[in-house]
């Protein structure tokens, strides 16, 4: 690899970084505006959406107006509103319902089991064959979740708003695996930026319009602190990191970007004990081991994979 071939992938090394560690951000002001407000979940995801939506619109029209650009069949169409809105509205909506209930570091361990979950799916939807280091990393993983969820439930206060919280969060990895899986699909044929753009477009129109059907209160009157926090989690958790993380995968590949994304978890929970007082237990961090481990498994068995069928 020569020296600007060399730059270029340390660049999208450091994009990855830094895009998963913005978007691990999301879940500590999540917990922040719960702490210090009242305001509740709809209300934050919709102010969530209110300030990073500018960002994808502009970004999405740039996109449509470059040269090369190819316009969507409607079938397209259909499918970015869809996809982006079961990433996005369907997977953001039980995250931040689940977050009332959950700290921040189980939460990032919970969603951090997504690539099982796409795993599983594209053999369910596409018959993708799992081969047998996959069903031991699978297992790995939920071992380690398993042990942090227990190690979580034992000094949880209310163990039932635990086990609801935990089953949302889970349900929000499993709409999320599902977005990761039909993108998987779409974003070779459309291109990384534009899917980023006019995905992240509809599900900002989908939430803010479950909001204004679902909820009378305005979103213009309230405590400073809401908007302070929605505006730090729009941009530092939301749209920043969407965008560091796509062009890191352009640099390094959509394998190594999953690898490097493994900071994510470690990054929240130290964030959260920093931020929020929360204590790191020692299941936690043997949880959040087993489940790297495991996620490291499957991203290199892929890996081994594509470099298999290229040869």
């Amino acid at each position: 690899m020569n020296t600007s071939k060399r730059t270029y992938f340390l660049a999208g090394v450091l994009f990855c970084i830094f895009g998963a560690i913005c978007f691990s951000t999301k879940a500590i002001f999540v917990k922040l505006a719960y702490r210090d407000t009242t305001v509740e979940a709809v209300t934050l995801l919709a102010l969530r959406m209110v300030f990073s939506l500018p960002f994808f619109v502009v970004s999405a029209a740039i996109a449509s107006s470059k040269s090369d650009n190819k316009k969507f069949t409607g079938k397209q169409w259909l499918f970015i509103a869809l996809i982006g809105s079961l990433g996005y509205y369907a997977s953001s909506l039980l995250d931040f319902l689940g977050l009332q209930y959950v700290s921040a570091g189980i939460e990032r361990l919970i969603l951090f089991i997504y690539p099982t979950l796409v795993l599983l799916f594209s053999s369910l939807i596409f018959a993708d064959k799992i081969k047998r280091i996959q069903w031991i990393a699978v297992a790995v993983t939920y071992a380690g979740l398993l042990l942090a969820f227990v190690g979580e439930a034992n000094v949880s206060g209310d163990q039932k708003d635990f086990y609801l919280g935990s089953a949302l969060i889970f349900a929000c990895a499993i709409t999320f695996a599902l977005y990761i899986v039909g993108s998987g699909k779409l974003i070779p044929v459309v291109g990384a930026a534009k899917y980023n753009s006019y995905a992240m477009t509809f599900a900002c129109l989908s939430v803010l319009a479950h909001y204004f059907i679902t909820s009378e209160e305005s979103l213009f009157n309230l405590d400073s602190q809401v908007y302070i926090y929605s505006i730090a989690m729009a941009l530092l958790g939301t749209v920043i990191p969407s965008y560091l993380v796509t062009e890191g995968i352009k640099r390094v590949g959509s394998d190594n970007a999953a690898i490097i994304g493994s900071v994510g978890p470690v990054s929240t929970i130290i964030q959260a004990n920093i931020f929020l007082n929360e204590p790191i237990l020692a299941a936690q961090i043997a949880g959040t081991v087993l489940i790297l481990v495991g996620v490291l498994i499957i991203s290199r068995g892929k890996k081994a994979e594509s470099v298999k069928q290229k040869a």
